[in-house]
């Protein structure tokens, strides 16, 4: 799956905290690796917990002069700004109008 537009990226690594690389989401997976493996990870426990997935994206880093060499097995800070924002007000008419929905459907019955 290509990414429809490119957004901002921005890539600090550990080792160099001060250093701010730019990059372009290349792909985005359509699914996280759980869903492509051979045995997926179950929760045996039987409890909903909320566990963290990760989503394979592929960035490309944009060159620039002075910058210190990447190394492998460093933690990478990752910021993609894709342009969508939520004010407070989309958040509440989002509330009111859940509500409204609900209060519509009863009203019908």
């Amino acid at each position: 799956m290509k990414a429809s537009h490119d957004p901002g990226v921005h890539v600090v690594l550990d080792i160099y905290p001060n250093v701010t690389w730019k990059g372009v989401v290349e792909s985005i997976s359509p699914a996280t690796g759980a869903e492509f493996a051979i045995l997926p990870p179950q929760n045996a426990s039987g409890n909903w917990v909320k566990v963290v997935q990760r989503l394979p994206v592929r960035i490309r880093l944009e060159p620039h002069a002075g910058e210190p060499p990447l190394r492998a097995g460093v933690t990478a800070t990752v910021s993609i700004d894709t342009g969508r924002g939520r004010s407070i007000a989309d958040v509440v008419t989002g509330f009111f109008d859940l509500f409204r929905g609900k209060a519509e459907a009863a009203g019908a019955r």
